[in-house]
């Protein structure tokens, strides 16, 4: 059977490299024209030679989005468990080799944690970890998110790469969403970035998602790190991943995060900076290839930025974040895994979308199974 990384070969760098190429006006014009896009549609959307067609590629995106996802956000928010982790990965806050003090919550510490969370009004939650097995076990995971079920609609996880059993035992928990951050798909340079600890695995974690997809979980995230590769190359490899994902799991909602490089913990600067208006391009280029796919865009973009992607495409943020351990119930750890650039509260985020014409959701998902015991 076909698995992404395959798929993906039959895409090498010579291959979009002349994609981009060839992109002009009259191609852009029929990808804007086009219902069901293709990948090499997508790529011209992406090319430079797109770039003085933003307008029009943002008046079809919000059309899209209007017709597939009316005028509504979803709000989540992160729980982090804990900062330990045993990897090395150059661009992130956690990494092992960071002089930090570190945090573990305790199931009972991470249910204090839920609690101050359900307290702001939010039903969807995500659990992070860092990379600690011993200590962050699949097991310690599962039953953190046992504990905290009650309390919300919606629990997702984005932590390190799972077994397809042990995905099934986080489903078997009340766990429903997924996120895998492939961080880039360009083999050689994630080896560079991950110089030691267990995340270094490029092609396991390349198959998380679709390890999850077969445990029968609801839904799955995937994104690149944008700022680590040519904005291009990871940019066309995550809607890829999304686009196919979609055709191998067809009863799975598929998402994608977009999120870029922020100052974190650490002397990692960032190779391949993405300006404001390739991160537009992103966004709308995905809405044209993607009409139903979701956009989640985090608190590592300002207020001032999310405000007007969402009727670009967005269709999920976060609010009232904090990317400490502990970072609401109590003191937390001292700093987060990065830092954020929109600190508004789940009220104020609200506000503002109706500012806007837009209503949040804060819940959009009843697990069936507790429906049929009420």
């Amino acid at each position: 059977m076909e698995t992404f990384q395959d798929f993906l070969q039959k895409w090498p760098f010579e291959r979009r490299e002349k994609g981009l190429a060839d992109a002009a006006s009259e191609s852009i014009a029929r990808a804007l024209a086009g219902e069901n896009l293709q990948p090499k549609d997508f790529l011209a959307l992406l090319s430079p030679a797109a770039l003085p067609h933003l307008e029009d590629m943002a008046r079809r995106a919000r059309d899209l989005t209007l017709r597939y996802f009316g005028r509504a956000v979803q709000l989540f928010t992160p729980l982090y468990l804990s900062d330990v982790c045993t990897n090395r990965c150059r661009y992130c806050g956690f990494n092992a080799g960071n002089k930090r003090k570190r945090r573990h919550l305790t199931v009972e510490d991470a249910f204090a944690e839920a609690e101050a969370i359900a307290g702001m009004g939010l039903q969807h939650i995500i659990l992070l970890t860092g990379d600690a097995r011993k200590l962050s076990s699949p097991e310690y995971i599962a039953s953190a998110a046992r504990r905290i079920k009650p309390l919300f609609a919606s629990i997702g996880i984005e932590v390190y790469s799972l077994t397809e059993k042990e995905y099934a035992l986080m489903t078997g928990s009340g766990v429903d969403c997924m996120t895998m951050f492939q961080e880039t798909y360009t083999p050689e340079l994630y080896l560079s970035l991950h110089p030691a600890g267990p995340k270094r695995d490029y092609a396991f974690r390349l198959a998380a998602p679709e390890r999850a997809a077969r445990t029968g979980i609801r839904a799955l995230g995937v994104g690149a790190l944008l700022g680590l590769e040519r904005f291009e190359m990871d940019a066309f490899a995550t809607g890829l991943h999304a686009w196919w994902l979609q055709r191998r799991f067809p009863g799975v909602d598929i998402s994608v995060s977009v999120p870029r490089i922020r100052p974190h913990e650490g002397d990692f600067e960032t190779p391949q900076e993405v300006d404001d208006r390739r991160f537009v391009q992103y966004i709308t280029a995905l809405r044209c290839f993607l009409p139903r796919v979701g956009i989640t865009c985090s608190t590592r973009e300002n207020a001032f930025m999310r405000d007007h992607i969402v009727p670009l495409g967005v269709t999920r943020i976060s609010a009232g974040v904090s990317t400490a351990v502990g970072g609401r119930a109590s003191a937390g750890s001292a700093d987060g895994q990065f830092e954020i650039a929109d600190h508004r509260s789940v009220r104020e985020v609200t506000a503002d979308m109706a500012k806007i014409g837009y209503q949040v959701v804060i819940k959009d998902w009843e697990d069936p199974a507790e429906t049929a015991a009420c």
